[in-house]
């Protein structure tokens, strides 16, 4: 049976929620479908949203949605989205639990997935004292000797960007680091410390990383590790639907959060590779609102 709806939304992430809580407040029907297993629910703490900042990720869930239930016609189901048919204005969504979802518009919010990493002890410290993003870790490991797994123009980069909270940091490449030789010229000026040799394995206690050991015998002591994953897109729905995407996976869309397919939008970090939570509900909002004065105008010229 089919349930007709303005909108389905594709991820009950930031993105998702915050453009759920636009179009509720707009009055259009929406369904927010959501796996709940999102990307950051390692982490203890989400940083960097005012009023909101060290929350938690699953408090950050909880109130957004206490929030949206003030709006009856945005509906919230746990559910993986397997297939997805028709055009704009008149979208088929079906579920892995069977259930099928007329909607004139999509958003995907679906995020970006972590591949795994093959560095041995990684998992334990992910989100506890390993991050990938200076700008919502890095000041509670500010002044301490960290590590950063990453090579090429990511390590360059990363160790830039991290001197605004440490000049106690050391590279690992973990295999050839891949610099040209202006960046190792200039990690040697600014005395970054390089070790090429593949990481045997990282060391640490209850999630808090004690030191990395090296193959070649060396041991690097660290109070925390920055690193670059390695990312894949949340789903590949949108490209299978005609989306065009980079090829990082990320869903090409203009300002408004429109793809290259009629009455789909994308948002979050679905969309964009700057991955923190405000940003991800700012574009959320943006392409809610847009899905809204797109359905408004489609009805007004309807009665025209």
């Amino acid at each position: 049976m089919n349930h007709p709806i303005d909108v389905g939304i594709i991820g009950g992430g930031p993105a998702g929620m915050s453009a759920a809580l636009a179009l509720g407040r707009a009055r259009k029907s929406v369904v927010v479908i959501d796996e709940g297993r999102p990307r950051n629910r390692v982490t203890r703490e989400s940083h960097g949203f005012l009023t909101r900042d060290g929350i938690t990720p699953s408090d950050f869930r909880l109130i957004a949605r206490e929030q949206i239930s003030a709006y009856p016609s945005v509906h919230f189901v746990e559910d993986t989205v397997v297939t997805i048919t028709g055009h704009d204005g008149n979208f088929l969504i079906t579920t892995a639990q069977g259930t099928t979802y007329q909607s004139k518009k999509l958003l995907f919010a679906v995020g970006m997935k972590d591949l795994p990493l093959p560095v041995s002890g990684l998992a334990d410290v992910y989100g506890k004292s390993a991050f990938v993003c200076p700008y919502c870790d890095g000041w509670e490991l500010r002044d301490q000797p960290l590590v950063l797994i990453a090579n090429g123009e990511k390590a360059s980069h990363l160790a830039k960007t991290l001197s605004g909270w440490t000049n106690q940091y050391t590279i690992c490449t973990n295999g050839p680091d891949e610099f040209t030789e202006e960046q190792r010229s200039e990690l040697l000026q600014h005395r970054v410390p390089v070790f090429d040799s593949p990481i045997e394995r990282i060391d640490s206690i209850d999630g808090i990383v004690q030191r990395v050991d090296l193959t070649d015998g060396n041991s690097i002591s660290c109070k925390g590790i920055f690193f670059a994953p390695k990312l894949a897109a949340g789903s590949d729905l949108p490209q299978a639907l005609g989306c065009q995407v980079t090829e990082a996976g990320t869903v090409i869309v203009n300002n408004f959060g429109k793809t290259s397919v009629p009455g789909v939008y994308s948002a979050g970090d679905a969309a964009t590779t700057q991955y923190q939570v405000i940003t991800a509900a700012a574009l959320g909002s943006v392409a809610g609102m847009s899905i809204n004065n797109e359905l408004i105008l489609e009805a007004w010229n309807r009665q025209s």
